[in-house]
């Protein structure tokens, strides 16, 4: 079945960035700059690009031509071999300017990474070679909230059918993750796949009011086969899942993994809106002509100054504990990463409560803060020509991902009763 032709941005508006970048950056912070420098790029049109709503192949290219997409793999196949802090501090900054873009590179690396936590030493090295050998983009169907994909085995492969109503980053990727559960049992598998395909049929009616560029809408999966050998955490003679990979703590890490993307986009889109709002005030807003104290400009304004200073303030406690956050979780796949059974599920559920603290922060100060300059910026600054709302169209849509409220409870549960939360597919 042929897929639809859907309007996308084009990719040689960066092709001049395929050679400017063609070095990839060797240190932490040289990274971060990487990231700062696309983050940049993608500000210049980011308002007009958010409006036009086409399918974002040309800021994928870009994020390949910058090589942040191989910001986490191997060096020896040509990878920066960062750890996931940097990581985060990159999807924060490709964020700040353009929320969907960071979201993508998020995702992204969670997806190319995630043989490094449920497969075997060779299924994880084979997939980084082909993941960053060919510099492949990585999406994928694994929403929880919807039934499983039902999963078939078929001699040496199995077969993959079934919908996802959300589906991250699929339309414009190289590969897509895939996940189900096999038929006859409860036990569930992970395999990446071929995004192009005849089984793989996107609905392409992703349609909301923020994150408008990160293709997150529904796909069908038809009879789409893969090798029991591709099975992450399977023995592929025995058709079962390997007690050493996948019935220890280490694979649980994959949820803790990607709710600290959410928090770093969340905070760069935050961090992002403040920004702008700040250019926004200081060129275009008028001081307030009948309060009594009236002042020349608005930067003089008492209000307009106490509220960006407590954004401010709020914002870098914020950057701080996301930081923490990072560094804990990374410290565990730097520890245990060749020793996987050695991470025990005490050590798991302390992180996961570092990474639901910064989730309960991230979003409420996200939401107050993308909201809130328009406090300081006025009514004008509500034109969509501003483009000052989409960051917070942007928080507001995937603040919904899962409820903040069984965050607090969770934290609840852990100051008060030193409980650490049972691994689930959003803890």
């Amino acid at each position: 079945m042929s897929q639809p032709s859907v309007p996308a941005t084009d990719p040689g508006i960066y092709a001049e960035y395929e050679t400017r970048w063609s070095n990839l950056p060797d240190t932490e912070e040289a990274w971060i700059a990487r990231a700062r420098e696309v983050s940049e790029v993608l500000a210049k049109d980011a308002a007009q690009r958010d409006q036009e709503n086409k399918s974002p192949r040309a800021e994928v290219a870009l994020l390949k031509h910058s090589g942040l997409t191989k910001l986490l793999g191997p060096k020896k196949y040509g990878g920066g071999e960062q750890a996931w802090n940097v990581g985060y501090r990159a999807i924060r900054e490709v964020a700040k300017t353009d929320g969907s873009i960071g979201m993508l590179l998020g995702y992204h690396l969670l997806w190319s990474t995630i043989a490094n936590v449920m497969g075997t030493p060779e299924q994880a090295d084979r997939t980084n070679q082909l993941i960053i050998s060919n510099n492949y983009f990585v999406g994928g169907a694994v929403n929880p909230r919807d039934n499983d994909l039902k999963i078939t085995p078929d001699g040496d492969h199995i077969v993959f059918t079934g919908n996802k109503h959300f589906n991250t980053g699929g339309v414009v990727s190289d590969l897509t993750v895939l996940e189900g559960i096999l038929d006859g049992t409860q036990d569930h598998i992970f395999a990446l796949v071929e995004t192009q395909q005849p089984g793989i049929q996107f609905a392409h009616n992703w349609h909301n009011i923020g994150l408008r560029l990160t293709e997150s809408g529904s796909v069908k999966i038809e009879n789409v086969r893969a090798s029991w050998s591709d099975a992450l955490g399977w023995d592929a003679a025995t058709k079962k899942p390997r007690d050493d990979t996948l019935k220890i703590a280490f694979p649980t890490l994959l949820l803790p993994t990607i709710q600290l993307v959410f928090s770093n986009f969340y905070l760069g889109i935050s961090l992002g809106a403040l920004d702008f709002a700040s250019g926004y005030t200081t060129t275009a807003t008028r001081a307030w002509p009948f309060g009594g104290d009236n002042k020349e400009s608005a930067t003089d304004e008492f209000y307009i100054l106490e509220r960006y200073g407590n954004f401010f303030a709020h914002l870098r406690a914020t950057e701080a504990l996301a930081d923490r956050a990072g560094d804990r979780l990374s410290g565990l796949y730097t520890r245990y990463q060749a020793q996987k059974s050695g991470l025990t599920a005490q050590e798991r559920g302390e992180v996961a409560e570092w990474v639901a603290s910064i989730k309960v922060v991230a979003t409420d100060v996200g939401l107050r803060v993308t909201s809130g300059v328009f406090e300081v910026t006025g009514a004008r600054a509500t034109a969509s020509k501003v483009g000052l709302v989409r960051f917070w169209r942007d928080i507001r849509v995937h603040t919904l991902h899962d409820p903040v409220a069984y965050k607090n409870r969770e934290l609840g549960r852990y100051a008060l009763l030193h409980e650490v939360p049972e691994p689930s597919w959003y803890t």
